[in-house]
């Protein structure tokens, strides 16, 4: 991960078994009480499970007195250590013991209820402030699950964790401008520089807190970075903002130019330029804006509804709040990170935005965050694409796309189906989300289904992209419509000619059909050398090399196929008849024996169950009478 110090930060975040520095590292569950750590303990017996007696010389060092210097005074513990035995149990007023309500919420943690372990957590330290390592467990926990609230409450017992103190530093900000308090925030924010991970974040909210707190020199300083760093978009669009909120209209407008011309300024700040130029009156250029931002493969749903609104002569939108500000910013720290795939700091990030000023592409961003990280995480993620309204059609779709992942990644196919039907339904107009629908239909099995999609008037056209064709040839072929798969896939392959995986399908079709050999096995030859490290085309490959009889050095590519996929009960039973047509039979035997604990399908099953009892059948001759 590129931003180094993000692990020590979210430590707890991406994974619970290394949350607290004095657990044993190596259990998979923690089942003591979280153990504060202090450079020395009393002596005597450690009563700890999981943590390694310390020699008495390291519990209590000789006292060194210099000749000339006053005695060193024994350092004192940062916090007693939690007892083996509580006497009284600590108990919150519905009688849960705070070692339970820990051990609650790190299971419901380890379980991917974040949410329900931030609370417990908390919960648990409220029953034992002293102890600074659950409170620092159970700040990374509320962290990361949005509790901002309790992650403020929590922030001065975690004033001794540098990273902990700085992310507690940026809520207490957040927290304040919240509040309507933004000579507080400014204050935390000045107090001195923010360290990484949290530096750019705190340069994109100076402009917008300095301004809220009066302080205008600093909001309104002109932005001087160079065209390479993108802090220039968001540091323009801040201040063209502030500028406007002081009705220095030209000023702004002239900011807004230089960050439409800046890389990447028009695609992501254009409709904030287009609002200022409705609230200016100038509806025809805006108008023209909103124009440009749908036209292309990924067109902007909330320029439909800005251009509908200014046809209709609609109220020009408000001018955005000292907090959507924030948001904003706070969204482009977020958008930076994700790029870097640092999607836990993204996450946090985006929940800080949501707090400040909750939208629904909020929701949609922090839900894709959650399902992106290292560990995903799917029960917050899904709480969040679910938050998505209706508002905007597109970005609804998007949201209920992300949940149908969420889904089918918990093994709920059919609730992935049912979220994707919705994102179909929402952006009928979209074809992308009817061919993700008919994608997930055909992987179900359901192929008349996905063939139904496919075949709409609206999505079966001259047209249409090569993709939708490429699908629409392999749900025929699980159909056993193979002449018509063979068009699909063929004028598939014509629009994009050296598409590796076009060629690897229709070219093993052609090989394990007979249909046309030696031009499949050229056609898998080219889609190889295309993607040489692609273990299933590679696979292909060797079939091909196979049912022409050239099985020597079939052997040697299915060798190479399956070091690439060791997994694939395919290709492990292509190897294993390779094998035996060498003459190699008791590995032939032992590649069909893999087959069987890779959970092949059943008439695969059943295939090579045959092989092991009666070996390989003489391949079929091929069509025409040529050598197999």
């Amino acid at each position: 991960m590129r931003l180094s110090r993000l692990a020590s930060l979210l430590t707890g975040c991406a994974a619970l078994a290394l949350s607290a520095p004095a657990f044993a590292q190596d259990a998979p569950v923690i089942l003591d009480p979280p153990l504060n750590a202090p450079e020395r303990q009393p002596s005597g017996p450690v009563l700890i499970p999981g943590v390694d007696a310390v020699p008495p010389e390291e519990l209590h060092p000789p006292m060194v007195v210099p000749a000339e210097e006053p005695p060193v005074e024994p350092a004192e513990p940062a916090a007693p250590p939690i007892p083996a035995i509580w006497a009284p149990v600590p108990v919150d007023a519905s009688g849960q013991s705070a070692y339970g309500l820990y051990l609650a919420g790190r299971l419901a943690s380890i379980r991917g209820d974040r949410a329900a372990g931030s609370e417990l957590l908390g919960d648990a330290h409220a029953l034992a402030p002293e102890q600074p390592a659950l409170g620092e467990e159970a700040f990374r926990s509320g962290l990361f699950s949005g509790d901002i609230g309790e992650v403020a409450r929590l922030t001065p017992t975690v004033a001794a964790t540098p990273d902990l103190a700085e992310a507690g530093r940026l809520i207490e900000l957040i927290q304040a401008l919240r509040s309507g308090e933004p000579r507080q925030s400014l204050a935390l924010l000045t107090l001195r520089p923010f360290a990484e991970p949290f530096r750019a974040a705190a340069r994109y909210l100076t402009p917008v807190v300095a301004g809220a707190a009066g302080d205008w020199d600093t909001a309104l300083k002109a932005v001087e970075t160079p065209s390479t760093d993108p802090a220039g978009l968001i540091l323009h669009q801040q201040r063209a903002g502030l500028l406007e909120s002081r009705r220095r209209f030209a000023e702004a407008d002239a900011e807004y130019r230089i960050l439409m011309a800046a890389p990447g300024g028009a695609l992501l700040f254009a409709l904030d330029y287009a609002e200022f130029l409705e609230r200016q009156g100038r509806r025809d250029e805006a108008l023209a804006i909103y124009d440009a931002a749908m036209t292309g493969g990924n067109p902007n749903s909330q320029a439909l509804l800005a251009r509908a609104r200014v046809l209709a002569r609609g109220r020009a939108p408000a001018e955005p709040t000292t907090l959507e500000r924030a948001a904003d910013a706070l969204e482009f720290a977020a958008l930076q990170t994700s790029l870097n795939e640092a999607w836990e700091l993204s996450a946090i990030y985006l929940r800080m935005a949501d707090s400040l000023h909750p939208a629904d592409r909020i929701s949609l961003q922090l839900g894709q965050a959650l399902a992106s990280g290292r560990q995903p995480q799917s029960s917050l993620a899904r709480e969040a694409f679910l938050r998505v309204g209706q508002a905007d059609p597109i970005t609804y779709a998007r949201a209920q796309f992300g949940l149908a992942g969420t889904l089918d990644s918990q093994g709920d196919p059919e609730g992935a189906l049912e979220a994707l039907r919705r994102a179909d339904a929402a952006a009928a107009d979209q074809p992308a989300f009817a061919y993700a629908l008919a994608v997930h239909l055909q992987g179900m099995g359901r192929n008349e289904d996905a063939l139904a999609v496919l075949n709409r008037p609206t999505i079966n056209v001259a047209t249409q992209a090569s993709e939708f064709r490429f699908l629409r040839g392999a749900v025929l072929e699980n159909l056993n419509r193979i002449d018509e798969a063979e068009a699909e896939l063929w004028a598939a392959l014509q629009a994009k000619p050296n598409d590796p995986a076009i060629l690897n399908y229709l070219g093993y079709m052609w090989v394990d059909s007979g249909r046309r050999v030696a031009e499949g096995a050229e056609m898998l030859a080219r889609a190889h050398a295309a993607d040489p490290q692609n273990g299933n085309i590679q696979d292909s490959l060797g079939w091909a090399q196979f049912r022409q009889g050239q099985y020597d050095i079939a052997v040697q590519t299915l060798e190479e196929a399956v070091g690439k996929e060791p997994g694939n009960a395919e290709i492990v039973d292509h190897l294993g008849d390779a094998y035996w047509q060498v003459g190699r039979r008791r590995e032939a035997e032992w590649q069909w024996n893999r087959v069987l604990t890779l959970e092949p399908d059943a008439p695969r099953r059943a295939e090579v169950e045959q092989k092991l009892v009666r070996g390989l059948a003489e391949p079929a001759p091929l069509p025409g009478g040529g050598q197999p």
